[in-house]
């Protein structure tokens, strides 16, 4: 009996050595956090990141390694992350737009919660209100990373072959521009109804909200003559040659590929499209201006500026080494020379506060005199409205585009959708 004791007792010594032995062994291991990420590709972030990750896993050999796994669809990433969420399965690091939608995922445990952290000096790095505006009731579930500003990019070399010597600031200068333009066969705007967000055109709408309604012109959403005031002139860049023909249905690459193809002369986007206009288009990039758009209301000068990309939200792991790892690879990335390296690559600007004097790209620093010179500045509709509203947004403009709703309609549409 005495022999059968202690070999029970050997054998649980044993057990439990061997158990602490395999937790101190998993906890030496190597610790893979995985990254979906769209900035691969053509994306002009593509090879900053991956030179940043590249160096953050040789500095960390052994102990942590970040594998970047391609999502170059936008669109395609976008509604993974929405379904995986809602499946309750999030990637260990993703970025994300935080809007009405998004917002609501800081309502479950599945996020990382950074406000502790942030609470430390590790807040001093971002530029004042950025924070603040990414915290729902004390939490900070991502992190504000990319912001950016979407004026009116002009080529105003093809506005000179048209014989227009300056950017229209009124709308009826644009009128006259555009009959100037079509009359030299160039394609006046590049529009799209097609994405996940008609993006390009959902952002012309913007402007023209702004102009019509004035920076509280979200206070009481598709209410008012503001919205019916800006379908009516988005209306009128789509009609009489105002654009191209591919853009009922087109997405991004089309709306994009015009201006990069000097078949447009006007077009919107951020300041990330910089580096592929200056690597792909040279010519464009050198006779490219911007401004905001024609004043179509009583309000002009306004820009449209956002939280463009919230990076670093992390899955809440309950694993300490892991949960660690995050949060040392996001401090990484979020390092003022690592986020300037990644400005003076992409053109793209940051919440992150970095040395800017040494950006020295002219469009660059355009876009902060842009921003800097603004009115006032709002959202883009799609940031302020749930994700329903922004998919119907690209059907109820092709259906306007083609002659099937008026423009009150067109609001009509969004607003039963938002009320819903």
């Amino acid at each position: 009996m005495k022999k059968l004791i202690f070999l029970i007792l050997v054998l649980t010594i044993v057990t439990a050595g061997a158990t602490f032995a395999g937790g101190q062994q998993d906890s030496d291991k190597e610790v893979v956090l995985k990254w979906p990420c769209i900035w691969v590709g053509e994306d002009s972030k593509a090879n900053a990141v991956a030179s940043l990750v590249e160096q953050f896993n040789a500095d960390n050999a052994g102990s942590i390694n970040v594998v970047i796994e391609a999502q170059p669809d936008y669109d395609g990433y976008e509604q993974k992350i929405r379904t995986s969420i809602a499946a309750g399965i999030v990637p260990d690091i993703f970025t994300m737009k935080l809007n009405p939608t998004t917002k609501a995922y800081y309502e479950s445990d599945l996020l990382m919660d950074f406000s502790t952290e942030l609470g430390m000096d590790w807040g001093k790095d971002f530029n004042e209100g950025t924070v603040a505006q990414a915290t729902v009731d004390g939490m900070v579930k991502s992190l504000p990373y990319e912001v950016a500003i979407t004026p009116v990019w002009y080529n105003m070399d093809l506005l000179k072959k048209a014989g227009v010597s300056a950017y229209p600031k009124t709308y009826k200068e644009f009128m006259d521009t555009a009959a100037k333009l079509k009359a030299a066969g160039i394609i006046p705007t590049s529009q799209m109804t097609g994405g996940s967000n008609a993006w390009t055109s959902m952002l012309w709408y913007s402007h023209f909200l702004a102009s019509a309604g004035g920076k509280d012109v979200y206070n009481n959403l598709f209410e008012g003559d503001a919205y019916v005031k800006a379908a009516e002139v988005l209306l009128a860049m789509y009609s009489d040659g105002n654009t191209s023909r591919d853009a009922v249905g087109g997405d991004a690459g089309v709306s994009g590929g015009h201006y990069l193809a000097e078949e447009s002369a006007m077009f919107i986007n951020g300041p990330w499209y910089i580096g592929r206009v200056r690597g792909d288009a040279p010519e464009v990039y050198a006779a490219t201006e911007v401004g905001p758009a024609p004043a179509a209301g009583n309000n002009s000068g306004a820009q449209i500026g956002f939280l463009q990309t919230n990076f670093a939200a992390a899955a809440n792991s309950d694993d300490p080494a892991k949960a660690a790892a995050a949060v040392k690879f996001i401090k990484w990335m979020t390092k003022a020379e690592n986020v300037a390296e990644i400005s003076k690559q992409a053109g793209s600007l940051f919440a992150v506060k970095y040395d800017a004097s040494t950006i020295d790209d002219p469009l660059q620093k355009k876009f902060i005199e842009a921003s800097n010179n603004a009115a006032f500045t709002i959202p883009h509709l799609a940031g302020v409205v749930p994700a329903d509203v922004v998919s119907e947004f690209g059907q109820a403009l092709g259906k306007m585009a083609l002659g099937e709703a008026t423009p009150a309609e067109f609001v009509e549409m969004l607003k039963k959708v938002n009320n819903q």
